[in-house]
């Protein structure tokens, strides 16, 4: 059977909006009680060129207090900043992670993004429920085409609130086991994941290309 063990909390930090710094989650995970579960602190941070700066400061978290930072970009536009603050990361020995990179529009329109990314360094985590279509169509044909040419390093959950994600998992993951195996899904969902929290360095497989099909292309063509 198929469970979680250990849960990092990678809480939206957004400049202006999602703004607990690091001190007062620590204090409400204290109050957080969990049976048989190992919780962890981190944050999803949108992208700026302040990085650097909210994880100095502890307004924002690395995941566990290692090198490894979970962010994500705005979902319609390329952010024209995207290699400067890759680069800044890297220069203070941080490691990205791309939070679901399958649900970008503008890497839909231009996956090759992805593999010049992680080129340069970043990791990519895409979301467990993408895999069934919960973000849509085109988020799911293009998470599998991810999975299928070795772009994605870890599965995260992405939940927001009760009874949406997880009471899925078991369908989830028949579905990933059929699509990349066994062996690839532990990589993803338990060795790779455990590199982070102890702050291992992860080796990342050389991305495959793909080309849709013309049914995806057509799919994805498509307004929504």
């Amino acid at each position: 059977m198929f469970g979680f063990d250990e849960i990092i909390l990678t809480s939206h930090y957004m400049e202006g909006y999602y703004e607990k710094d690091e001190s007062k989650r620590k204090e409400t995970l204290k109050d957080i009680n969990v049976d048989d579960v190992k919780l962890h602190i981190g944050n999803e941070i949108y992208i700026s060129n302040k990085m650097i700066d909210f994880l100095k400061e502890k307004k924002a978290s690395s995941i566990n207090g290692t090198n490894y930072v979970l962010f994500e970009m705005p979902f319609n536009i390329k952010p024209m900043n995207i290699y400067d603050v890759v680069y800044e990361l890297l220069q203070y020995k941080f490691i990205p992670i791309l939070a679901h990179p399958e649900r970008y529009i503008f890497v839909r329109k231009e996956p090759e993004i992805i593999y010049d990314l992680i080129e340069k360094g970043v990791l990519m985590q895409a979301n467990y429920g993408s895999i069934i279509g919960m973000y849509g169509t085109k988020a799911q044909i293009m998470v599998k085409r991810f999975l299928e040419s070795n772009t994605i390093h870890f599965l995260g959950s992405d939940v927001h609130r009760e009874n949406t994600i997880y009471p899925q998992i078991p369908k989830i993951i028949e579905k990933l086991k059929a699509l990349i195996g066994e062996e690839k899904l532990i990589e993803l969902s338990e060795t790779n994941p455990r590199k982070v929290l102890q702050n291992q360095r992860i080796e990342v497989e050389e991305p495959e290309s793909f080309k849709l099909t013309f049914r995806e292309k057509m799919i994805m063509k498509k307004v929504s």
